[in-house]
């Protein structure tokens, strides 16, 4: 076939949530998934996997199994738009049209915008969590590191969980004092933000988590390039109402959060807003053009922080609005913004932030204070939201 009622560019998180839910809400669904790749992973876990609490093989299932059975799996690269006429074009050189079309590629990882990253990660010390086969080189740094500067890096750029960055930090603070080696090493957060962290009832319990385990918290930091072969880091500094400069701090270990975007066949189609997201009303997730075509997760422009947590309430109230454009209806349901972000600050601890896009906090949990560090949220992230993702998200029930 090359027509379906549903194209869905993406089989991750959103991708395969929304096709879950329309498959249960459509009587006869004619629903294709655009996705090349082969695997599936559930990437919140690798952030323990850098701290050495499990293994990387636990975050990952092959694509095939969480197809949804009725939904028709296109192994290919969605590469072109044409908005006009209800068409995607492949890399394959096919094209798929459609009745509606819901968009969710992800974001794109730009290893390339810092010189001296690519060539350099896994090894000499350098790291990144946000890849499948180098978070468990994350650990294998912390766990031989002897002392010196351990520098951890957030870009000026939105990225993947904004809190990931701080996690493993956290967590190899904790390593480092378990080893004995916590009073050879400084431990630099070097961060582009202006804030620890954007909700201000969380940032005060992260700001105390900084000060009790003595981080040199250095924000406006925004990484520019690497020197692997000196083992220095530079940073691009602009305070307010200071001249931009540029710093150089050597490492033992650095773990760089690369600059991410919107993929390039977003940017560069009809489907992109100025920035390159794809330009969605941010209550309905329905284009503010295209009205049979609607985005969410990552690529999209909905200004919330990119998590699984933040997808699985779009992906409701996304599906919820396409079966009402189907039958005629007016798009009543609407998304308030809800991310979670779970900023594990140690072992066996975590605060579990949870807010819409007034960034005031809201909370699952109500009867309890989760701006503080808790064992039982930790335990959530480690086993309690893994399950929730395979066998409730991913399944259209969560």
């Amino acid at each position: 076939m090359s027509h379906y009622q549903v194209v869905i560019v993406g089989g991750g998180t959103g991708g395969i949530t929304v096709a879950a839910r329309l498959e249960k809400a459509l009587k006869k669904p004619s629903i294709a998934i655009i996705e090349p790749s082969n695997k599936h992973y559930y990437q919140p876990l690798w952030t323990l996997v850098g701290g050495g609490v499990c293994p990387k093989e636990e975050s990952e299932r092959n694509e095939a199994s969480v197809i949804p059975k009725s939904c028709v799996w296109i192994r290919d690269y969605a590469e072109s738009f044409d908005p006009e006429n209800n068409k995607v074009a492949l890399a394959s050189g096919k094209e798929l049209s459609y009745d509606y079309l819901v968009v969710a590629p992800g974001i794109q990882i730009d290893w390339n915008k810092i010189p001296g990253l690519k060539e350099s990660l896994g090894k000499d010390g350098v790291c990144s969590n946000y890849a499948y086969e180098q978070a468990e080189k994350t650990w294998q740094f912390i766990s031989n590191f002897k002392g010196g500067n351990a520098i951890f890096t957030a870009p000026s750029t939105p990225v993947k969980c904004g809190g990931a960055p701080q996690k493993i930090m956290y967590l190899a603070d904790d390593a480092f004092r378990k080893q004995g080696i916590r009073d050879k090493t400084n431990v630099i957060a070097g961060f582009a933000g202006t804030v620890i962290f954007g909700v201000p009832e969380f940032a005060k319990g992260l700001s105390e988590v900084v000060k009790r385990k003595n981080i040199d918290l250095r924000l406006y930091h925004d990484l520019v390039e690497l020197h692997p072969e000196k083992k220095e880091a530079v940073f691009k500094v602009k305070r307010p109402n200071e001249a931009e400069s540029l710093e150089t701090i050597p490492y033992e270990m650095i773990h760089v959060t690369p600059p991410q975007s919107s993929p390039d066949f977003i940017k560069h189609s009809p489907l992109a807003n100025a920035a390159g997201w794809v330009d969605v009303d941010k209550h309905t997730l329905q284009h503010v053009k295209y009205k049979n075509i609607f985005g969410l997760g990552d690529a999209s422009s909905l200004p919330t922080s990119r998590t699984g947590a933040a997808i699985r309430k779009q992906a409701p109230t996304l599906v919820q609005n396409l079966l009402a454009l189907m039958n005629g209806k007016s798009l009543d349901a609407n998304y308030d913004g809800y991310t979670s972000c779970p900023l594990v600050t140690g072992y066996g601890k975590l605060i579990l932030a949870e807010f819409d896009y007034n960034n005031k906090p809201k909370p699952s949990f109500p009867i309890i204070d989760t701006t503080k560090e808790r064992w039982d949220m930790y335990m959530l992230k480690r086993h309690g939201l893994p399950y929730m993702y395979w066998n409730l998200m991913l399944k259209g029930l969560a």
